[in-house]
């Protein structure tokens, strides 16, 4: 049986991640994007339930401002494949690092695919933007998180 702590927990995070891209729309689409929304990719260091409430959160997101289809499609495999490679990092210096590679690298192609965007630059921008918002932003968020061990997730 599911626990309505964990749906709920899945729940805030798919709508945070949602609201914070939409929100910050300007600069979370395209190849030099900051998703400020990124700053959530180091939740599931702390909670399972972050890991399809972050894959929620990015479709949602990736159908109101993305690439189309393949965005949708890929880019939420994407941020589900690093939320679920953050849960397994041992260390939290590394809890960010899983969604800066693999989105630059997916979304990189995606965009050289769609747009005709020069490949290694693209790669190169969504990894810097991404390594912007996960470790400039989301590591602090992190270590705020671990220093008051807030108990706001199960695990």
């Amino acid at each position: 049986m599911i626990k309505t702590r964990y749906i709920t927990e899945v729940a805030v995070i798919a709508a945070l991640y949602a609201i914070l891209t939409i929100l910050f729309a300007p600069i979370s689409y395209g190849q030099i994007q900051v998703r400020i929304s990124e700053i959530l990719t180091v939740l599931p260091f702390f909670t399972p339930a972050a890991i399809p409430g972050l894959f929620i959160g990015c479709i949602v997101a990736n159908f109101y401002g993305g690439i189309g289809i393949i965005d949708i499609v890929f880019g939420s495999l994407a941020t589900l494949i690093a939320a679920f490679l953050t849960c397994k990092m041992p260390k939290k210096v590394l809890a960010p690092l899983p969604p800066v590679v693999i989105n630059a690298l997916v979304v990189g192609f995606e965009l050289n695919i769609i747009s005709g965007a020069p490949l290694v630059a693209t790669i190169l921008w969504v990894g810097l933007g991404e390594a912007l918002a996960c470790y400039a932003l989301g590591y602090p968020v992190l270590l705020q998180l671990e220093k008051y061990k807030l108990r706001l997730f199960s695990r």
